[in-house]
């Protein structure tokens, strides 16, 4: 049976997530990759020209994942679909440390995932503002403004991964955001 470009660059994708989470970005070598999937690295360079061609469709797979998983899709995530996230999230370590890791590398300056991430993080941020003004109006119960929560909001989400990776059996990253949720005065503490 063979395989379609898209189900290969599928393959290669989730490869190259495996890969990255093993080794870092800077780690990971398109040669690995490739002989994860059984292919030469000129084979692979057939679907991804280059290592950061790659890189973005890593990333862009993920967001993808995300929004199916969770259905954030919408103009207004409601809170409970980031607690939804953040319990989807805790079954699939290997794509957060992926994650994790490729977030963290990207804040040097010639790291080619950076825009990727700025501009990831701004639609974030501005997402999370106007699920937290759906939630709360124009100010949340501690007073802060939902734009000056959001960042606050993403920083909870992101420290928690990051935690968690690093240890799972002290960190229920789930019950933990929850419990964020219950001190911003919303449902998430069940």
């Amino acid at each position: 049976m063979s395989r379609t470009t898209g189900d290969r660059r599928a393959e290669i994708i989730q490869a190259a997530v495996e890969v990255i989470a093993e080794r870092g970005y800077r780690g990971a070598s398109l040669g690995a990759v490739a002989e994860r999937v059984g292919l030469t690295q000129q084979g692979l360079l057939h679907y991804f020209p280059t290592k950061e061609a790659l890189l973005v469709a890593v990333l862009a797979a993920r967001d993808q994942w995300d929004v199916a998983s969770t259905a954030l899709h919408g103009t207004t995530w409601p809170l409970e679909m980031l607690t939804s996230l953040v319990e989807y999230n805790a079954t699939r370590p290997g794509i957060v440390q992926t994650f994790t890791v490729l977030a963290g590398d990207s804040v040097t300056e010639d790291h080619p995932a950076r825009a990727y991430f700025e501009e990831r993080y701004r639609w974030v941020r501005e997402g999370a503002a106007d699920m937290l003004r759906a939630e709360f109006g124009e100010r949340l119960p501690g007073g802060l403004t939902p734009e000056r929560a959001a960042p606050l909001l993403v920083a909870v989400m992101d420290g928690l991964q990051v935690q968690w990776l690093l240890d799972p059996a002290a960190v229920d990253m789930a019950a933990a955001f929850r419990d964020f949720v219950a001190l911003l005065g919303g449902t998430g503490n069940t």
